[in-house]
């Protein structure tokens, strides 16, 4: 069930609070066991969700999820305020330095990744033209709510929190998330969460992540908010456990910064979490983690080379680890780098790289339905492109084509410059008045790779 939160000192939470009773069927209760500025008096429920309003606003409500009847997560309709002009917005809730809007410094609400990404996707489909949609760092309490939770919001000043346009689009983006678990299934005895690390203070390395990807977004440390946290904490024990505790309320494992702290890259690792960056997010989207971390130990970390095909996806079968002959994989790849690549990614599960992922050098990983002979064939078509004939003997792979040879240009006395150019081409040239082809200056070359 969701909860959410509607506050009376916010022009715009009870805006966006009218237009979520107008879009649901609700049924009105009465709580007389709490005072009706505090979550008691009128009470609505509609499907998947219940409806309570503060007087306070809500940075100030601790322990918020106590008023609703055993929520799974709540949202709280807020206002945005900023120098963004016209702006939907998301974001978790806590401190990394000192609690100066609401809650306990260095300390941090329960996040809610899934239901926040999925609250992201839902304002960019309701958003009116005019307004922007992004996601914020953590910066403000409460930090203590009761049960996962992140702030929706409207912004980023008046004649924004009273356009009913952009109230009725935040609204409908949290009846839409009814139902939307609070976190990513758990793999491997992980979750595709991500604390992230850096950058100002709307997150757009982080937004486009939750955007393009099946991962989602924890709580965000802006670099003020790093700069926070270095002011507040007295020493670097009371630092890590700052940021143990980011990670421990995002329930990630998995850290991703937006530029080089080899600082804290050194203190989150010490801690036990993976700092990862974005190519590792991008390529193991939908890629099991059981199945990352084997190909990983198996080949080589994504951080170093490793790529996965499109089989990769939701794969749960066996696997075989396929050495390929350097030499063969290097002239098909010089032949034809795109076919070799465009092969890979459909049929192979995974293969190593270097140069930033854009040169293939294997080792390959195949699934079940795949053997080393389909790569010695994928690689064997691309050969003939350019050879006359590419066969199988003897356990190589024989390939011969027919080439200029120069030296017998030179001695039959043609003269090198635009007549070499047109033999290679195939074309006849003449030579003291009588025309030669080009076959007669050919050679047959023979490449053998050992399989």
């Amino acid at each position: 069930m969701l909860a959410i939160v509607v506050s009376r000192a916010d022009e715009a939470s009870t805006h966006i609070g009218e237009h979520l009773l107008e879009l649901a069927p609700w049924t009105e209760t009465t709580d007389e066991d709490r005072a009706d500025g505090e979550g008691g008096g009128t009470v609505y429920r509609t499907d998947g969700a219940e409806l309570r309003e503060f007087d306070a606003l809500h940075l100030e409500l601790d322990g918020v999820a106590d008023a609703f009847d055993d929520p799974d997560c709540l949202v709280f309709a807020s206002r945005h305020a900023g120098e963004t002009d016209e702006l939907l917005t998301a974001h978790h809730a806590g401190n990394f330095g000192a609690a100066e809007f609401g809650g306990e410094g260095g300390h941090f609400a329960r996040a809610c990744p899934s239901t926040h990404r999925a609250v992201v996707h839902a304002l960019t489909d309701h958003a009116p033209e005019e307004y922007e949609v992004g996601m914020e760092c953590t910066h403000h309490g409460p930090t203590e709510v009761g049960v996962p939770s992140m702030f929706v919001e409207v912004g980023s000043a008046e004649p924004q929190w009273r356009d009913p346009d952009a109230a009725r689009a935040v609204a409908q983006a949290i009846l839409d998330i009814r139902g939307v678990p609070a976190d990513a299934p758990r793999e491997n005895g992980t979750r595709r969460h991500l604390v992230g690390f850096g950058g100002g203070h709307y997150a757009p390395r982080f937004e486009r992540v939750i955007r393009e990807t099946d991962w989602s977004v924890g709580h965000v440390a802006a670099d003020w908010s790093l700069d926070a946290l270095e002011e507040w904490a007295d020493d670097e024990t009371e630092r890590a456990a700052v940021l143990d505790r980011a990670f421990d309320a995002s329930v990630a494992d998995y850290a991703l910064l937006e530029d080089d702290r080899p600082a804290l890259v050194e203190t989150l690792t010490a801690l036990g979490y993976r700092v990862v960056d974005e190519t590792f997010v991008r390529e193991t989207s939908g890629v099991p983690l059981d199945l990352v971390e084997a190909l990983e130990g198996a080949v080589t970390p994504v951080g170093d080379g490793l790529r996965f095909g499109d089989p990769a996806t939701e794969y749960a079968g066996e696997w075989t680890v396929v050495d390929l002959p350097g030499d063969l994989l290097s002239e098909a790849t010089g032949i034809d780098e795109a076919a070799v690549r465009s092969w890979l990614d459909g049929h192979a599960l995974a293969f190593d790289t270097e140069q930033n992922g854009t040169v293939v050098t294997g080792p390959v990983v195949l699934p079940a339905d795949r053997s080393h002979d389909d790569v010695v064939t994928a690689l064997a078509d691309v050969l003939r492109q350019r050879y006359d004939s590419v066969e199988r003997d003897s356990g190589q792979l024989v390939a011969r084509e027919e080439r200029f040879d120069p030296d017998l240009a030179r001695t039959a006395g043609v003269p090198e410059g635009p007549k070499f150019g047109k033999l290679s081409a195939g074309k006849p040239v003449e030579v003291d008045g009588e025309e030669i082809g080009p076959e007669r200056f050919q050679r047959e070359r023979i490449r053998r790779f050992t399989l």
